[in-house]
């Protein structure tokens, strides 16, 4: 016996004091709601209606399981309508990992705009460098720099991340300027440093990836910090270019070109990826918040 059914055409049946009511209400017949009710009634033991030609009434254990499952389904229904409501709206906890730089620069602006979009959603943002895990960390999206991932997720370009090399005028003005990859050895550098160590200075010089790095002068994961002293003049700095293009424009820093390859990696296509469970697309706040951090990065980011 269907018992949430048979109890959902006792209650019609009680409020109506008809089968037939009830009947027209869930569209099936006046005998099918009276048998549901009777297998109800034996399940319980207990005869909850009184059944006369003309009426039906409710017995008295019938009154006080009417006020009770009464109570029961209509909590039963509000608890329908959350879910029905968090299917189609954007709603609940919304868990992103960020890597620092972009996160602090690009992400967070971002963030006071699709609050005021979608103030149902409960913004929990992590900025870390730290590899996350999308099931591991319990993230629903990050953001990460490097290349498509191979785990089984989705990954939504945002834009390149290519290095570039940069300097202060100051700095060029008193230290002179490298005219090749390799002289960049006899320069002072300022290293961002990843989980895995400061990022390598790598050149292909007569078909072969050297390192190029100068003498290190600072070491650190703080990006904002690295700028001030690059434009402070205290040496060459080696960071994506979407970090450094306010700086370039400004005239505060300066970019260094060679006529030989200089990166982090031998490897191309570097790029800051989102990463999202395929699964996870179909929940409001996710498709609303991957929807959303894609078209305002290639808006004002100008990503192809």
């Amino acid at each position: 016996m269907d018992q949430l059914r048979a109890i959902r055409y006792f209650i019609a049946v009680a409020e109506g004091e008809s089968f037939s009511s009830a009947a027209k209400q869930f569209e099936v017949p006046a005998s099918s709601i009276s048998r549901r009710i009777s297998d109800l009634e034996t399940s319980l033991g207990a005869q909850l209606l009184k059944r006369t030609t003309r009426m039906v009434h409710l017995t008295e254990i019938g009154h006080a399981y009417y006020r009770q499952v009464k109570d029961i389904v209509s909590q039963l229904e509000q608890s329908d309508q959350t879910v029905r409501s968090y299917q189609t709206k954007p709603t609940g906890r919304l868990k992103i990992s960020s890597m620092v730089g972009f996160g602090e620069r690009i992400l967070i602006p971002l963030m006071d705009e699709f609050r005021e979009r979608y103030p149902d959603i409960l913004l929990d943002v992590v900025l870390s460098d730290e590899l996350s895990s999308l099931s591991r960390d319990d993230v629903d999206i990050a953001i990460r720099g490097g290349y498509a991932p191979n785990e089984r997720v989705l990954a939504v370009k945002l834009m390149d991340n290519q290095f570039i090399a940069v300097s202060a005028p100051s700095y060029l003005k008193k230290h002179g300027t490298p005219q090749t990859t390799e002289q960049l050895k006899q320069h002072k550098g300022l290293f961002f440093k990843t989980p895995a160590g400061p990022i390598p200075w790598l050149s292909e010089i007569n078909g072969q990836w050297q390192q190029v790095e100068p003498t290190p002068v600072m070491i650190t994961n703080n990006g904002k910090w690295l700028v001030d002293q690059a434009i402070a003049g205290k040496g060459i700095l080696m960071m994506p270019y979407w970090v450094l293009k306010p700086y370039l424009e400004s005239g505060k820093l300066i970019q260094l070109t060679f006529d030989q390859p200089l990166d982090i990696t031998q490897s191309a296509n570097l790029a800051v990826y989102m990463l999202y469970q395929k699964s996870a697309y179909g929940i409001p706040k996710v498709k609303a918040a991957v929807d959303f951090i894609a078209a305002r990065v290639k808006d004002r980011y100008q990503v192809t």
